[in-house]
């Protein structure tokens, strides 16, 4: 960790908080999800560095130490799409590896499908093939009361955190999906009554884990978090025909709640996500839960070694 390097960088207008490990021409580019942040790939950081990689992650446009973009309200995942492109132009780089957690996987898709010429593989952690809009996530089919439904109503979820100081929130959530099923609450209560305040945390996320993810929420406060990826889940942002033809690896934990969508584990299973990702390699890891990369960071740093060694020509 203490060989981690941190800036700010110009980009789009807004200063973005960079983490970096490592020097070389293969860069690793870290796409975080919520309620993650660039900590969250902390352990795959110093192990693609060591493996002789460059490591980039950076806090998403109104994430922790990033600033807040001016009208947080109308964010949405085109900006981190050219947020992404733009960032790797300041930093110099003309190709990575992306590498996308939980919604991060979504920017990692959309930058692949529409600047291939800037990927060199696509490794996504949680998520199969998914961009908001006609290939997306069928809300219709989810449950009343689910997590996903209840965060994008404008309001809600900042009454239902405002309850509770920043610490507390980040504990709940990263308890909460942790478990297998989905997060339903019912019609008197708030995602955030789901988890008994006496529940522990996970035995792979220290409470240094903890402090380290409420300070930087605390900073940021999760205004354009619940935007993105929330409340501009349903926008379409017109990729029609959408296609990822670099090599690609998908990283599910089977114990994921993300298998309990409608029709998800089916449409992984079956191979009908290789229809947008022809190069696709897809593997289960049977303890895995949603924040595999945390839990398991051994065995998944494994995984992205081995891919990146595989498909890297430099």
């Amino acid at each position: 960790m203490e060989k981690i390097e941190h800036s700010h960088v110009q980009v789009r207008g807004l200063k973005l908080h960079v983490a970096q490990i490592g020097t070389g021409p293969k860069v690793v580019l870290f796409l975080h999800g919520f309620p993650e942040i660039w900590y969250s790939w902390r352990h795959q950081m110093v192990a693609v560095a060591n493996a002789g990689f460059r490591a980039v992650a950076f806090d998403f446009r109104g994430y922790g130490l990033s600033e807040q973009p001016s009208e947080p309200e109308k964010a949405n995942f085109r900006d981190l799409v050219d947020d992404i492109v733009a960032l790797l132009d300041s930093l110099g780089i003309d190709k990575v590896f992306v590498v996308g957690k939980d919604f991060g996987a979504v920017p990692a898709f959309m930058v692949s499908v529409i600047h291939p010429e800037r990927v060199l593989g696509v490794i996504t952690l949680g998520i199969p093939f998914l961009i908001p809009g006609p290939v997306g996530i069928q809300f219709d089919l989810l449950p009343k009361g689910f997590y996903i439904l209840r965060w994008a109503e404008p309001g809600r979820a900042e009454a239902d955190f405002g309850r509770f100081d920043v610490k507390t929130v980040v504990k709940k959530i990263y308890i909460l999906f942790c478990r297998s099923e989905l997060q339903v609450a019912g019609d008197n209560e708030e995602i955030m009554d789901l988890v008994d305040p006496s529940t522990p945390l996970p035995p792979w996320f220290t409470e240094e884990d903890l402090d380290a993810y409420a300070t930087l929420y605390e900073n940021s406060g999760f205004t354009t978090a619940l935007q993105v990826p929330y409340r501009c889940s349903r926008m379409d942002y017109g990729v029609r025909d959408p296609k990822v033809t670099a090599p690609s690896l998908l990283i599910m934990g089977e114990k994921d709640y993300f298998m309990k969508f409608p029709g998800m584990e089916e449409y992984m299973r079956k191979g009908t996500v290789k229809q947008f990702m022809p190069n696709l390699d897809i593997t289960f890891m049977p303890e895995g839960n949603h924040f595999v990369q945390e839990q398991l960071p051994e065995q998944v740093n494994e995984l992205i070694i081995s891919f990146l060694n595989k498909n890297c020509s430099t």
